[in-house]
């Protein structure tokens, strides 16, 4: 059952949030940032109305919004097709202060498919066949809520920032992520990549924490990605073969 305190709890966070790396500044090469949970929160809004309760038995933190994800809709890995399609949701998107022209936010009307939330989304609508099965003892967040851009219009994550751009930026992050796991109350984190496994270890000690491989297309080991992370997940004792719609 969704939880509306759980839900309070977390728009609190990601107010905090986004308030908190708002004066952080970033060098070349990247040349915009994209914060979509101030342009898109009602996106993020309904996503967590919709699906947040505790306590959740596992919590999966995916790196950062990706340009037709996320900075579309405010869902962490928010293919636009899976978020109205499966998800059921659907917002009003605003707009960055600056958009690469190569980049723009058009919220519900972007034409271009994240292929990460579609693997990511597609996978649990194929396992799970209703979201509120998965959402009642799962859910997803975002390590970081910016979205890089160069100049080319090329995504840039923030593992590849500077030190000096990266020590405040994670700050900000680790303790929401610490505020998201206290409203929760995960048995699991599972980060989503490398990434956001290493994050999820340095912010939350003595918190059951495993990696699952992300579902990039940039990623090699993502081809099959669907078979992949559910071995992952049934490896770990999290899924178990037999479970079916």
């Amino acid at each position: 059952m969704v939880s509306e305190r759980v839900a309070r709890e977390l728009l609190a966070a990601a107010s905090r949030l986004s308030r908190d790396v708002r004066g952080l500044r970033f060098g070349s090469p990247v040349r915009y940032v994209y914060d979509p949970l101030d342009y898109a929160r009602r996106g993020y809004a309904s996503y967590v109305r919709a699906f947040a309760n505790a306590p959740t038995r596992v919590l999966l933190v995916g790196m950062n919004p990706g340009p037709f994800g996320m900075a579309q809709t405010g869902v962490p890995f928010g293919d636009v097709p899976m978020v109205r399609g499966w998800l059921g949701l659907e917002a009003k998107i605003g707009r960055p202060p600056r958009e690469h022209p190569k980049r723009p936010v058009l919220g519900f009307a972007c034409p271009r498919s994240e292929v990460s939330g579609s693997r990511f989304w597609g996978t649990l609508a194929k396992r799970f066949g209703e979201p509120q099965r998965f959402f009642a003892e799962h859910f997803v967040a975002n390590y970081c809520p910016l979205a890089f851009i160069e100049a080319s219009g090329r995504n840039r994550t923030p593992d590849k920032l500077p030190e000096r751009e990266r020590t405040p930026l994670f700050r900000a992050c680790d303790a929401h992520l610490r505020r998201v796991a206290r409203a929760l109350e995960p048995e699991w984190v599972i980060g989503i990549g490398a990434f956001a496994e290493s994050r999820a270890r340095e912010a939350l000690p003595g918190t059951r924490v495993a990696r699952i491989t992300h579902p990039s297309p940039a990623n090699p080991r993502a081809q099959n990605w669907a078979e992949t992370m559910q071995s992952e997940l049934c490896a770990l004792g999290i899924w178990h073969d037999e479970e079916t719609r």
